[in-house]
């Protein structure tokens, strides 16, 4: 027996019980009084009111139940159908609500219970599908630099290395590729810290001339070997300093780097780098002259996985997370990053970190 059947019967119940009883004391009360004072008039004068307290009886009692039935009933049956499409896996439709009672209350939460479902469904898929263009994208350029070891590796057994000169090529080369893909196993494994903010940071006060200068010195080194020119201009006065995590810093501006040099296609290649002073912050440019990054992709380069053109892109490598690292990294030390770029002009990459101000004892 369903809650509707129960319902009815119950106020059927509720409404025949005292009418019997009405009835009864009516005609008890009927029976007692004396015939010459009840003439025929009376009597049916009596009877149609004890009619009309039951027409209106029963009739209070089908508004209740079509009450009842209209502000539970209706709910209940939509509740339960809507949790038979999530039982289903159907998360594709909406509860709607009549009142603001309860029930009304009740419906709300179990419809931002399915939007949340929904949401979280959503991103699940997206996730997993992230993730398998992250193990793609890793898989296809860890390929690359194994491949380039093994062929090089079998040119020195084999002796085509017959000279000194080819040996130490091939041995650079061989080192070359087993940084690169050191590079790119250091990349997923800050990837899954990042998944679960348990990114090591070690906070220290820092120099900003000093920290700079021997930064982008060294990855002048590493821009030498590449043939591409290196302007650095560092403005920020001696005595400036920031709170940050010096390893990490360094792999902001690595990733930055490393993507500018992965998308030039000049013969000239240029990086300019210049440190500022901005009143409370120090902001550090980077600058290429690559291919650019257009404009609808610009807003979304920091997005993890984003890729600007796939296309193109799975040429070069890479696995879609560095500027997404570099965006978690600079959120984290609440700085900020950004980008403007010219199409077939180059990128500037820029990021801000605030600087350090000692505080007077007793302000």
């Amino acid at each position: 027996m369903n809650l509707k059947t129960k319902l009815i019967i119950t106020f059927s119940v509720v409404i025949a019980v005292p009418l019997f009883l009405i009835t009864i004391v009516f005609w008890g009360f009927l029976s007692m009084q004396p015939a010459e004072v009840l003439n025929a008039q009376t009597k049916d004068f009596l009877g149609e009111m004890l009619l009309s307290v039951m027409l209106i009886m029963a009739m209070t009692g089908s508004f209740l139940i079509l009450w009842i039935y209209r502000s539970i009933l209706n709910p209940i049956e939509t509740l339960k159908k809507a949790t038979r499409n999530i039982r289903d896996g159907n998360l594709d439709f909406e509860v709607e609500i009549e009142d603001n009672d309860e029930i009304g209350e009740l419906c709300a939460d179990f419809e931002e219970m399915r939007i949340r479902l929904k949401e979280s469904t959503e991103e699940k898929v997206v996730f997993d599908s992230q993730n398998k263009e992250l193990i793609s994208n890793i898989s296809h350029d860890l390929k690359t630099p194994i491949t380039a070891i093994k062929g090089y590796v079998e040119g020195l057994l084999d002796g085509v290395a017959d000279t000194p000169e080819k040996q130490g090529k091939y041995l650079r080369t061989i080192y070359n590729k087993a940084n690169d893909m050191d590079r790119l196993i250091n990349e997923l494994t800050f990837y899954s810290k990042i998944d679960t903010n348990r990114i090591p940071y070690t906070f220290h006060k820092i120099n900003v001339r000093e920290y700079f200068d021997d930064c982008f010195e060294d990855i002048g080194l590493e821009l030498g070997q590449q043939q591409i020119e290196l302007a650095y201009d560092n403005q920020v006065k001696g005595d400036v300093v920031v709170i940050a995590d010096a390893e990490q810093m360094k792999r902001v501006i690595n990733n930055i780097v490393g993507n500018s040099i992965k998308y030039m296609d000049k013969e000239e290649k240029f990086i300019h780098i210049r440190v500022l002073d901005v009143g409370d912050f120090i902001q550090v440019e980077i600058e290429d002259n690559g291919r650019g990054i257009a404009a609808k992709d610009l807003p979304y380069i920091f997005d993890r996985f984003y890729r600007t053109d796939t296309s193109r892109n799975s040429s070069r490598g890479g696995s879609g997370i560095g500027l997404s690292i570099v965006h978690k990294i600079m959120e984290d030390h609440g700085g900020k990053v950004w980008a403007t770029s010219r199409e077939g002009a180059g990128t500037v990459m820029c990021f801000v970190l605030r600087k350090y101000q000692e505080v007077p004892v007793g302000e």
